[in-house]
């Protein structure tokens, strides 16, 4: 309370001067009220009648007005957390670095963010200038000049129905330029995680990057080092599943932030058999998610993943390591590679594991193996892989339309298609009991130690 006292009588000089924001009208910005979710107006609503200012805030606002359903709708207003959680019974503070409210209406939980104040010399931050702990109250103005992008600097009130924008964020999103507010070197060092929101949201809005926010980040890549692992995976999510992931990875290769995010996926990219691939995985996920299908995580990672495993199992098999361990190595070696760089969840990584352990087994189509497979949990998943990899090239096109038809027929249909075995047959030891010499089929003598006799076996 009283940094904050000393921030308002003490202005420094170096901060902007006050200024009236654009108040937009419903004519102009053109929000339809009934397409903002009815646990954010009532989260403003509530807060409002007690006296407190309320808004929905950033990307929901932002695809509002760009005429995209937002996934989720977060709430900023001027009272502390402890006064929203007050007033609201099914509500939890959450956060450390930045204290939020979680706000729950049934299955849907509205984000409630208290404003921010400005950076000063107090600000908490690591020697790169990434802010580590930020939980100062400001004014509304103050924590409008604290968010990222002009774009999601917008504030929308469901009761007066406006839009208020301090940094022209309305006329940047009809322009179609993304542009930061303030200094983007600084704003980066901050929170480097904003060089890839940079990359994703131009590729979901169809924005161009303004050239003062595109030039440094090629520069100032290597600041993504510094970035906590789980925080990374989050926002590497966003990204593949944003409907767009094809376009952010181009946009990421064009920028030059696609190197070490995933292990040698630069490598991966450079080859044409793997790069064909990738693409092939990301623009079936961008299908998915704009058709509202379900998408999987560990899909799409055991995808992304998948030629180094390949590459990693094949040199152990060439050095002499039978197929098995050798693929149960190449997975630890590959995903051991990555652990420091995103902090994928084991229970993504038990989904990514199984994927790729099923795929020798499509190899396998006679007797009881593929009515086995079919019984896995994962097979569907699996399966979906193997089509991937036929239309990538990398596995045989017939392989996969076998399994199609195999999957698809019935129990007769099944048996017919199976192949004979043409493995080594497995020897029946002779009988050493009484009588064994007259129990061979025929009388038939035995062979060899440890062979079956003429005309036997199995």
């Amino acid at each position: 309370m009283i940094r904050k006292l000393l921030r308002r009588v003490f202005r420094r000089r170096d901060e902007p001067s006050r200024h009236e924001p654009a108040v937009i009208s419903q004519a102009r910005h053109g929000i339809d009220r009934s397409h903002v979710s009815q646990a954010a107006r009532r989260t403003c609503e509530t807060l409002q009648q007690a006296g407190h200012k309320a808004y929905v805030v950033g990307g929901a606002v932002r695809d509002l007005i760009a005429g995209i359903d937002p996934k989720d709708f977060d709430v900023a207003t001027d009272a502390t957390p402890e006064q929203v959680r007050h007033l609201f019974r099914r509500s939890r503070i959450i956060g450390r670095r930045f204290q939020i409210v979680h706000v729950m209406f049934g299955p849907e939980t509205i984000e409630v963010s208290t404003f921010r104040a400005a950076h000063d010399e107090n600000t908490v931050k690591d020697e790169h200038g990434r802010v580590l702990r930020d939980n100062v109250w400001g004014s509304m103005e103050e924590d409008a000049a604290r968010r990222d992008f002009t774009v999601n600097a917008l504030y929308y009130d469901p009761g007066t129905e406006t839009v208020i924008d301090y940094h022209h964020g309305v006329a940047d999103l009809k322009q179609k330029t993304l542009r930061m507010i303030g200094e983007p070197r600084s704003r980066y060092r901050e929170d480097p995680v904003r060089m890839l929101r940079a990359v994703r949201l131009s590729a979901k809005l169809g924005l161009a990057l303004d050239p003062a926010v595109s030039a440094p980040i090629r520069a100032m890549a290597d600041l993504m080092e510094n970035v906590p692992a789980a925080r990374l995976f989050d926002e590497m999510q966003k990204l593949l599943f944003s409907g767009h992931a094809v376009e952010c990875l181009k946009r990421l290769r064009d920028e030059g932030l696609h190197h070490g995010l995933l292990p040698l996926l630069d490598v991966i990219l450079e080859q044409p058999l793997g790069e064909r691939f990738v693409m092939a995985s990301l623009a079936s996920t961008d299908d998915r998610v704009r058709a509202g299908r379900s998408t999987s995580p560990g899909f799409l990672f055991a995808t992304l993943l998948w030629h180094e495993v390949l590459a990693a199992w094949e040199k152990r098999k060439a050095s002499g390591e039978y197929a098995v361990p050798a693929m149960f190595a190449a997975m630890d070696e590959v995903l051991e590679m990555q652990a420091g760089k995103l902090a994928i969840p084991k229970r993504i990584l038990g989904d990514v594991k199984e994927i790729w352990l099923l795929q020798p087994r499509f190899e396998k189509r006679s007797g009881g193996s593929p009515f086995r497979l079919l019984e896995q949990p994962r097979f569907r998943a699996a399966y979906d892989f193997l089509l991937l990899r036929a239309d990538s090239g990398e596995a045989p096109r017939e392989l996969a339309d076998w399994w199609t038809e195999f999957q698809e027929a019935d129990h007769g249909g099944r048996e017919a298609l199976l192949r004979p075995d043409t493995g080594p047959k497995k020897r029946r030891r002779r009988s050493r009991g009484r009588g064994g010499r007259d129990e061979a089929a025929g009388g038939a003598m035995p062979g060899p130690a440890g062979e079956a006799p003429s005309g036997g076996g199995d």
